[in-house]
Order: C-alpha cells, then structure tokens, then sequence
C-alpha cells in the first residue's frame, strides 16, 4: 500500500463513521464504492433490489443477514461475476457495470468465496504466482524468451514467498493446494488476493467450514488488513466475529438493504431482529450468541411446524 496509508488515516476513517445516520443506504463521508438501483432477478424472484449503497474507505464493513437474503449475489454483481438487472456502481468513482470480473480486480478491488477457488492441482507457490497481474511471461511473444521475463518472476516469487511468510504458509510452499486443509484454503486465498495489492478486499464469508485453532489467525489478518490502510467490505454470519472486527454494519434481507450502523446499534434494531428472528422485538442481539440465534430460530420453525 502507499506509504500515505498509516494508523492514522485508518482511526480518521472510523472517527467519520461516528457522524453517519443509522439507516439503509446512509452516505458516507469517503466512500469508496457507491451503488445506487441495483436489482438481480432471477425468473420471478427478486435476489437483489439495493436502492442506494455506500462503501466507507478505509475500515471494515460487514454485510450480514439471514440465508437467501441477497449477500453473495450482491457480491457477485458488484465484482463483476454476475451482470444485474438494473444499476450502476463506482469504485474510486470509476464506472464498474458491465465490467468484466478479472477487470474489477487490476482496478484494486478483489474477493474471495464462500467455497474457495485454489487450484487444486497446482502447488501453493503456484497459485500465489498466478494472482500477480501483469506479468510478461504470460504474453504469447514473450512466454519462450526468459530473460524478458526472468527478472520480473523472480520479483513475484518474492513477493509470494513474504506473503506465504505473514499467513503462515511457507512451510506448505511446495504442496499441492488441493491437500490444504478448509482453513489453509481460506488463508491460501486471502494471501494470494494481496498479490495484486488491492485498496478493497471482498471476504465471502471467511470463517466458513474454518476449525477454531485457525479462526482467531484468520480474525488477526483480516484486522491487519485495515491496519495497513485497506478497505474491507465481508459477508458473515458469526455474531461474534462482527461486534470483533467490524466497524459498520450493512444488513440485507430479502433482497434489500434493512438497516445500517455500528455493530451495537445494529443488532439493536427491531428491523435486524425481525430479519432474523420473526416476532422478537425484544431481544436484543448484542446480548445473544450465535448459537443462541440459530437456537432460537430453529425453535421458531419447529413451533410453526407443530401448528400446521
């Protein structure tokens, strides 16, 4: 990142937050993605139907909701993996609709999925050398002559190897990707996404299918990132790590943005509570733990069931 991006600039870009309204689709001070009219249908269902959305630069955003409510789908259409409907969206105030994917991430914007995308049958060091963009060697011209290429390699390599270093993966530098373990994938990832040194990092739901011995590890660089001036925008189900990390809270259900704001008014909003539990006004979520909620609601459907 640029040597202007400091601990400074990062705490500035939270003390802004502090000045937005809590309400769907708030503008923000420095956004660094805005959004306005964004639908996806598919046949007669509305997934996504997002009137207004903004991205605050420099702090870590979550975008939470319950299943089916429009969170993977809006991640796809704003990296280009999916075309929507209706709608426009900027990144640094470039033009991204109608975008193809692999364009959104050289302008500085990438992701990661929810099921992880390694190439199995290539070595680690490998998939982190084919996330370094612009490299000559993969030009048709240039690929049989080594020394037009060799240097810049080696640059990669490098970088590769440092990055394999900070997520504790060197030691895996020459096995297959495909025998890492679920967590190792997500690190993998995440790592590999750094090699085009990006200003916003997308997280599909980083702490699916991950053991707890690798959840706190994956929690620390996804801080870090911040920390060193990146933008985080990630989707999560885990309440826990939410109120941890982020510093603003964006919440979908069915399709639409519900409710936004700092994680401790969020999951005191009766809009939020509603989404994900039904009927329970009172409750308030910043006092219930993950496994309370998924508790409460699965008691809900059986409930429904019994009287049906």
């Amino acid at each position: 990142m640029p040597a202007e991006y400091t601990k400074t600039t990062v705490e500035q870009a939270r003390a802004k937050l502090k000045d937005v309204p809590h309400e769907p689709g708030a503008p923000k001070p420095d956004p660094i993605v805005k959004g306005a009219n964004i639908t996806r249908l598919f046949g007669g269902l509305t997934a996504v139907d997002v009137e207004k959305i903004e991205i605050q630069r420099g702090v870590i955003t979550a975008l939470i909701g319950p299943n089916g409510a429009g969170k993977t789908t809006l991640f796809n259409l704003l990296t280009g993996f999916d075309e929507p409907n209706t709608g426009d969206w900027t990144f640094n105030d470039k033009q991204l609709a109608k975008v193809p994917a692999f364009k959104v991430a050289r302008a500085g914007m990438v992701r990661t999925f929810q099921l992880t995308k390694v190439l199995a049958k290539l070595s680690v060091i490998e998939n982190m050398r084919l996330g370094a963009t612009g490299q000559k060697g993969e030009k048709f011209w240039a690929a049989p002559f080594k020394a037009l290429w060799g240097g810049q390699e080696d640059e990669v390599t490098q970088r590769a190897d440092e990055l394999l270093a900070r997520f504790k993966l060197d030691a895996k530098r020459e096995d297959f990707a495909g025998s890492l373990s679920g967590g190792q994938r997500k690190l993998l990832e995440m790592a590999r996404s750094l090699m085009v040194d990006p200003e916003l990092i997308m997280l599909d739901e980083p702490m699916a299918g991950v053991n707890p011995a690798l959840k706190q590890s994956l929690l620390g660089h996804v801080k870090s990132l911040r920390d060193e001036g990146r933008s985080v925008l990630f989707v999560e189900h885990d309440m826990d790590m939410v109120r941890d990390i982020s510093d603003w809270v964006i919440v979908m259900a069915q399709g639409q943005i519900v409710a936004e704001g700092t994680p401790e008014s969020v999951m005191a909003n009766p809009a939020v509570i509603d989404a994900y539990l039904g009927a329970h006004h009172d409750t308030d979520l910043t006092e219930m733990s993950t496994e309370q909620v998924e508790a409460d609601a699965a008691a809900e459907l059986d409930a429904d069931k019994e009287t049906s």
